[in-house]
Parts: C-alpha cells; structure tokens; sequence
C-alpha cells in the first residue's frame, strides 16, 4: 500500500433509470430514458467530464411477462450502445456484458475487436458464464449447465478469443501501396484450434485493435469464479457487504494471481457501492425512505426468488428468509452465499432483506453525506480492500449527478482521484500494460516481405 501515487479507479455500472429497483417510478425519473440515446449520451458526457475511467453495462438475456409488468425492463444490447457511444466520447472506457454461453468466440472476438477500433482503444468484455435457466431456455437448453461445466466452456472460450485477437500481430499492417502489399501475411497467422467446446482455424478477419485486445473483465465470486479471475481477468467487479468481506476477497484475489505468475497490480479489484447521497445525512435518509416507500415487495420477492434459484412466493415477509434446500446452486452461486450470511448476520426479517437488496442486489448500499461516502471509499482504498469501486447511483436522474458533482471533488481534494486523463485508452486509465501477441515471437519476416515485394514487382 506504500504507493504514494496510487489512485482510485472508478467505474460507472450504467443501470439506465438506476440500480433501485423503484428508481422507474421515483419523481424524478422519466421512464422513457430506457430507449432514449440521448439520454445514455448525456449520462456518458457528464462522467467522461469527471474522468472517470469507464462506463460498464450488464446484461440478461431473458425476462418474464411480470418482471416486464412490474420493473423497468428492455434496455440496449450492451454492444449496440456503446458502439454508438464510442462516436460521442473521446476518453472514457466502454465496458460490455457478454456471455460465454451463449456466444460463438470468432463472432465475440470481431465484434470487441471492431469497438476497440471505433473507440480508439477504449473497449472492454465484461466475461460471464450466465446463471439462469430462463436464459438457457432461449438457445436451445432445457436448464442451465451446471456451474463447473459453465466455467470449462469460458476457459476455452477465452483462450480461443485471446488467439484470435492475437491472430493478427500489431505492425501486420504494411499498406504498401507501391509494392501492393497491404499486410504482411507472416504476421497473419491461422492458429487452428480444437478443444472440446470449439474448433476455430483462424485468423481473425479484422486487425488488431489498439488496445492489442480489450481490457478483461470478469466478476465472478465462487470458487471457479475466483480461479477464472485471477487467471484471466484485469479488472474484477465484485459485492462484499462489509470491509472484512472486501480485504479477505482482496487478498484471496491477489495471492492467486500471484501463484499463476500475474503482477497483482495487473488485478484490479472494484467492489459495488449504491449510494444515496445527500448535503446532510437527514437529507439522504429522506431520498432512501422514498425510494423504499416506492418499492413493490411483491417484484422484489420476485427477483429474489429468480436470483437464488428458490420460489420463495407465500413465505411470510415478516418472518426469516427459510433455510433453503442443500442441493448445489446452479445459478448465482456467490450472490446466493452472499445474501444468505448477509440476512443470518443481521438478523433480518425476509421484508428488511428485500429493502436491502432492492438497492444493489447484494453490492454495498452506502446512504449518507459527500464527506461520509467519501471516507468508506479512502478506508476501503488504502486499507487493501478496493483499488477502486464500481459506482452504481440507486436512482440514475439525481444520483449520478449527486456523486460526480459532490464526492468525486471530495475525493479529488484529497488526492484519491485523478483531474484529468493521462491515457487515451481504457487499458492506461487502469494502469496495464498493451499485452504481448502469444504469435509474435516467431522469427522475424522481413526477409519474406522483401520476396513477396520483388515477386509482385
């Protein structure tokens, strides 16, 4: 922790209308928003102007008629948007969700590759393996695989994308207009892969991005999240509910990259916050008492049930969540743990447990004053729990406008945080190096461009 220079990393987890699952029907929210680009421009413009480092969007893949009866459902594709965002920004990283599961790794690989290109190096893969079988039952399974198996098909899915990113070294582009030669095809390389999930000959058919690949990001918790992290991702979201849970986490994540030969510097480790955030601490109690007065118990039980994998319908709201049944959880199996210990730790009753999570489904909810928000934040930070956070604003209208305009400066004044950007791409705001190219090693091909030159001529 000695580094006198290190700063905070802060994300921004656009949830578009905000992370409460009320923050539709607040006041200030126009639900329009959901489909309005404008919107989204605006909300980029106003973090890219407090310099934060990127902008991240999840992603489900399936929903039911009450969740669209009862929530705010049916926002962007993850890639479209921020396709369209990489034209109307110049600096702020561009974080997408997109599945293992459900995904081919050379139609992932193009379409990241071609967002870093239109972005100028700015893209990053939000890695998941996908946990629901209302997902699955839309391409073509009956259940969700279950998690090991999920897990094994990510780790071949990202060695063979990792591959075709490389499949195209940085200078293979010569654009030799005089001799005809637009890339060195030495340094175009068919890598032909074959493992138990894919088959890809390769290369890829659009060249390296800036960034050389998009900055990895994974947030996984279990045990095979965990393992799949430190071996593969730069940067990871995690929920950790108190400052022990985080410094356990930190350093669990930090040894085990450092067993598979990683610089834990490499590994950057972002918890949730859902702020709720007011000029005194009664006046951010009043904006949580509205948003809890707005909330449907009935929705939240809902979600609940769909995140735990458990119908928890007719359980008395006044009475503890039940033990749920023993048997593997093929789902969420780290949110699940989380939410359990969380509500046996404090004793809650199943109604104050849905209170809880309606905020950030587990990720810590911080209400109180700029000073109080931004004290959590340097604790966590200079303590070996964070090395930045992942800011999800309970209501999106109001509240990402509360923490950029009023703890962002505070943690400006106090040095956590950067004035302006001294990067251009995402891979610098978080202080990673380009990657090396697994092809490049071979021998040098100068001799065969100079053939190819003189048999053309």
């Amino acid at each position: 922790m000695g580094n006198a220079h290190r700063q905070l990393h802060l994300n921004l987890f656009v949830s578009p209308l905000g992370h409460h699952e009320a923050a539709w029907r607040h006041p200030q929210t126009n639900p329009e928003h959901l489909l309005d680009f404008a919107f989204y421009q605006r909300l980029a413009a106003k973090a890219e102007a407090a310099k934060l480092d990127s902008l991240f969007f999840a992603d489900r893949l399936a929903t039911t008629p009450n969740a669209a009866r009862y929530g705010a459902i049916g926002g962007y594709e993850p890639l479209t948007l921020l396709s369209a965002l990489a034209v109307v920004t110049k600096r702020i990283g561009l974080i997408a969700t997109l599945s293992t599961s459900f995904n081919e790794p050379f139609n992932l690989a193009r379409r990241f590759a071609s967002l870093d290109h239109l972005s100028g190096g700015r893209a990053g893969w939000n890695i998941i393996t996908s946990g629901t079988d209302a997902e699955a039952q839309n391409f073509n399974y009956e259940q969700i695989p279950e998690h090991a198996a999920r897990y094994e098909r990510a780790r071949e899915f990202l060695e063979v994308t990792t591959k075709l990113w490389d499949s195209w070294e940085d200078d293979a582009l010569v654009r030799d207009k005089e001799a005809g030669i637009y890339a060195d095809s030495a340094k175009v390389h068919e890598f032909h892969h074959k493992g138990e999930h894919f088959a890809v000959k390769g290369p890829l058919n659009i060249s390296r991005g800036p960034q050389g690949r998009p900055l990895l990001v994974q947030a996984g918790s279990s045990q095979n999240g965990r393992q799949f992290a430190a071996a593969y991702a730069e940067a990871i979201f995690t929920a950790q509910q108190t400052f022990e849970e985080a410094e356990s986490f930190y350093r669990d994540m930090k040894q085990r990259a450092v067993q598979l030969q990683r610089l834990p510097e490499h590994v950057v480790i972002l918890p949730g916050i859902c702020p709720i955030i007011g000029r005194t601490e009664a006046e951010a109690r009043e904006k949580e008492a509205k948003l809890v007065e707005l909330s449907n118990p009935a929705y939240s039980l809902m979600m609940l049930s769909n995140r735990i994998g458990f119908d928890l319908t007719g359980c008395p709201l006044d009475g503890p969540l039940p033990q749920l049944p023993e048997q593997e959880v093929r789902g969420h199996q780290s949110r699940t743990h989380l939410i359990v210990e969380l509500a046996q730790r404090e004793n809650l009753t199943l109604r104050q447990l849905l209170q809880r999570l309606a905020g950030g489904r587990g990720h810590q909810t911080i209400t109180g004053t700029p000073q109080q928000i931004a004290d959590v934040m340097e604790h966590w930070f200079k303590n070996g729990a964070a090395d930045g956070f992942n800011i999800m604003p309970q209501l999106m209208n109001g509240g990402l406008e509360d923490f950029l305009d009023l703890v962002v400066p505070e943690l400006q004044r106090r040095g956590l945080f950067r004035t302006e950007y001294t990067g251009t791409t995402l891979r610098e705001h978080y202080g990673l190096p380009h990657p090396g190219n697994r092809f490049a090693a071979q021998p040098a091909s100068a001799e065969l461009y100079e053939t190819n030159r003189r048999a053309i001529r």
